[in-house]
């Protein structure tokens, strides 16, 4: 247990490998990764997604590289942004040579689209070269058509990975990281555990094809958590039909919820009843887009009535329960001082600011 009571989950060991300036696996956090939602071949709105990204604390980001343009605009987008870049790479492996020329920091091959050994080969080779990782990226709706037929899908999944860590391996390339992703979550879950049996390597973790902003983070949410509490996986990212912004921020959350990472702040809100005497969900939300700009781990929470909320809330930092018309301010729930309604949003704001 932590000092805070709280039992810590034990995570599974796995060889680290360096992403740009970046760790993954061994004893480095648990990384928030994103993908640009842009045109790679328009660098300079791309630079400016990653940018935005960067801002809420994104630490790897992935660029779709659908042609030869894409590859060659990477070494542009590699040069205006601060954070390591990943190629993401389907069918044509000349496409990933390309962009390890442009100086990416990593690749991502499907091994159910770039199946050929001697196209691997000679991928593998040149990112041994320059020291660049792979990231073997199996998802569901593109396994080798050759697996056995009698094996289930996580097993099928778990197959697909392994014939193609066998390649690197056997090219003494061991700059290895491996995801297997699907949409159903319990499938998700079992392909995770099969491989971890399998591989020192470490795990990037996430639901492919998750949906939109809230069912989607809903089942990343589910399936991601799951993961983590059990100790598997050394990066995620949270894949929505959203701006990327939202992929980073649920990353963080989820990371936060079980007290393996520590970004930015955290809204503590009550759900508000018949006791609530306020506009509370306004105010919560008000609150929640101010915190949004806060990168340091300060808690605060919005309560709707003062019969409970300071001690239901004493672990915050900082926080209001509202009664009619006035709210306490209370600090690790000691009550400070009480507020007119009209100013509850502007002083708790200039409090946060004070801290």
């Amino acid at each position: 247990m932590n000092q805070d009571g709280n039992t810590m989950i034990q995570r599974r060991k796995s060889k680290a490998i360096q992403i740009g300036n970046v760790g993954v696996g061994g004893n480095a956090p648990i990384t928030v990764q994103s993908m640009t939602k842009t045109d790679t071949r328009d660098a300079t709105a791309t630079i400016r997604q990653i940018h935005e990204l960067e801002d809420c604390g994104c630490e790897i980001i992935r660029c779709a590289v659908p042609d030869m343009e894409a590859a060659q605009a990477l070494q542009t987008i590699k040069k205006g942004i601060h954070i390591p870049l990943i190629a993401d790479i389907h069918f044509d492996y000349r496409l990933a040579l390309a962009a390890l020329k442009s100086g990416v920091d990593g690749l991502r091959l499907n091994p159910g689209n770039i199946s050929e050994p001697d196209k691997v080969k000679a991928v593998v080779l040149a990112a041994k070269e320059r020291q660049v990782p792979i990231r073997i990226g199996v998802n569901f709706g593109s396994l080798p058509q050759d697996l056995d037929p009698g094996l289930s899908i996580p097993q099928k999944m778990t197959e697909a990975a392994m014939r193609h860590i066998r390649i690197l391996e056997n090219l003494d390339f061991d700059l290895i990281k491996v995801s297997l992703k699907a949409f159903d979550v319990p499938t998700t879950i079992q392909a995770y555990r099969e491989i971890a049996e399998k591989i020192p390597y470490p795990l990037h973790i996430g639901i492919t094809e998750a949906g939109t902003l809230k069912q989607g983070t809903i089942r990343s949410a589910v399936g991601i958590g799951i993961l983590l509490n059990e100790g598997l996986g050394d990066t995620l990212r949270v894949s929505l039909t959203a701006h990327p912004r939202e992929e980073v921020y649920a990353g963080y959350q989820i990371l936060k919820s079980l007290n393996l990472r520590q970004y930015g702040a955290t809204l503590v809100s009550c759900p508000t009843c018949g006791r609530s005497q306020m506009d509370t969900a306004a105010l919560a939300r008000a609150v929640e887009e101010y915190l949004a700009g806060v990168d340091k781990p300060i808690k605060v929470a919005v309560m709707g009535c003062v019969v409970n909320g300071p001690g239901e809330a004493k672990d915050a930092d900082i926080g209001v329960a509202c009664g009619p018309g006035k709210a306490i301010l209370f600090k690790k729930g000691e009550k400070i001082k009480v507020i007119e309604e009209a100013d509850i949003l502007s002083e708790l704001k200039k409090e946060i600011e004070e801290m």
